[in-house]
């Protein structure tokens, strides 16, 4: 009996270990058929479009992101505004500096205070939204830097009245520490990838915050930015509502950097686990099975519970699959802005593929592992911390402040 429970026991992981081999392979094949960093060519009619930029604090990353969006290379006027809460945060000095240095943009500091919303973020673009003078929006987070051509190739889509949004792939492109080049993994090999591969199944039907174009009418449709102030996963509310009206949501090829000073183990663990838990409320089942996929955590259990030399063999097979592609993956994200989207990421004197190898070799299965843990945090609560507030997701996904003892 103990010898049939044993085989089954060993034949169940081994079907785990198998099935996130073969899960792991349609993320790479996703990931390769997508167009990543290809450009639009020809001319571009240069529709009006106003940036909406809600800010909060800044690091030594803030002026560089803001400044790229004050060069974009488009026909059309663009409007900014950049939202701050609180008149004495230290980014009013960098946004004041950028309105000096650039007297021919269209561009303005607005004071946002008082807005309702437990999401600060939606707060302040309620407030924004009624000074928008363009039908084409865009909103974009603080710590996103992006090419001159961002917009020439982003707007272009919204051309057809059945889009309803566009969102564009994002790369962690600072990872200045170690917890946070776990971090840029997870974003810059798996996320772009599972986000293809859940397309891949259906149309899209939710949108990625980094930078999100929209027009004016399909958003004043679902009720404004105002329906959605109390939404943890406000990116992914709005893609919802506007894909169950009908429109399309589309993904521009261009791709968008994040960049942030440098984080501790901490605070990356703080992050990743708001972004589980933002997840885990907006598609739970999904998200439940999403641990399926992990290359690193089945083949290792599968060799624990069934230790033969076989069973090891076809495990570090698994592994090494695990590796190369996303270390691939990786590497497609990982180029650079350039019109052509040819050159490599890597300044000149930067380190080549081959040397980094070695620490992306035992960055990949502690990622995995680390993402088991984050997996699992996710279930353990509804705390998160955000933006220096404490909050509690409701069963719904709306937030709500979290309550102090006595």
């Amino acid at each position: 009996m103990g010898t049939q429970t044993g085989a089954l026991i060993g034949a169940v992981f081994a079907g785990l270990a198998l099935l996130s081999l073969g899960l792991v392979c349609w993320q790479w094949w996703a990931g390769l058929r997508f167009p990543l960093h290809r450009r639009r060519t020809g001319p571009v009619k240069g529709a009006g479009v106003t940036l909406f930029k809600p800010l909060k604090g800044c690091d030594e990353t803030t002026e560089r992101c803001l400044r790229s969006w004050f060069k974009q290379d488009y026909p059309g006027p663009v409007q900014v505004l950049l939202g701050v809460a609180d008149p004495a945060d230290a980014v009013c000095d960098i946004v004041r500096r950028l309105l000096v240095l650039h007297p021919e943009a269209d561009a303005q500091l607005v004071f946002c205070g008082g807005a309702d919303g437990a999401n600060a973020k939606v707060a302040q673009l309620s407030r924004l939204h009624p000074l928008a003078r363009h039908e084409l929006l865009v909103v974009s987070d603080a710590d996103v830097r992006v090419p001159p051509d961002f917009l020439a190739n982003v707007v272009p889509l919204l051309e057809d009245p059945e889009v309803g949004l566009v969102s564009c792939f994002y790369r962690q492109a600072n990872p200045a520490t170690l917890a946070m080049q776990w971090e840029a993994l997870a974003v810059n090999a798996d996320f772009w990838s599972q986000v293809l591969q859940a397309r891949s199944l259906k149309a899209l039907d939710f949108a990625l915050g980094a930078v999100m174009a929209l027009r004016r009418g399909p958003l004043e449709e679902i009720g404004g930015f105002n329906a959605l102030r109390d939404c943890l996963a406000d990116d992914f509310q709005l893609g919802r509502r506007l894909a169950r009206r009908g429109y399309r949501l589309e993904l521009a090829t261009v791709v968008a950097e994040c960049w942030s000073g440098p984080q501790t183990w901490g605070e990356v663990w703080k992050h990743q686990v708001r972004w589980a838990r933002t997840i885990r409320v907006s598609r739970p089942v999904p998200y439940f099975f999403s641990l399926l996929s992990n290359g690193t955590l089945w083949p290792l259990v599968w060799a624990a519970v069934q230790p033969s030399l076989p069973v090891l063999a076809l495990a570090a097979c698994c592994w090494t699959w695990r590796i190369v592609t996303a270390l691939h993956l990786q590497s497609l994200m990982n180029v650079s802005g350039d019109p052509q989207g040819s050159a490599p990421a890597r300044g000149r004197g930067g380190p080549r593929p081959w040397e980094r190898l070695v620490p992306g070799l035992l960055l990949v299965p502690v990622k995995d592992l680390l993402g088991a843990a984050v997996w699992l945090a996710a279930f353990l609560g509804n705390h998160i911390e955000w933006g220096g507030r404490s909050l509690v997701i409701r069963a719904d996904g709306t937030l709500e402040a979290e309550r102090q003892a006595g």
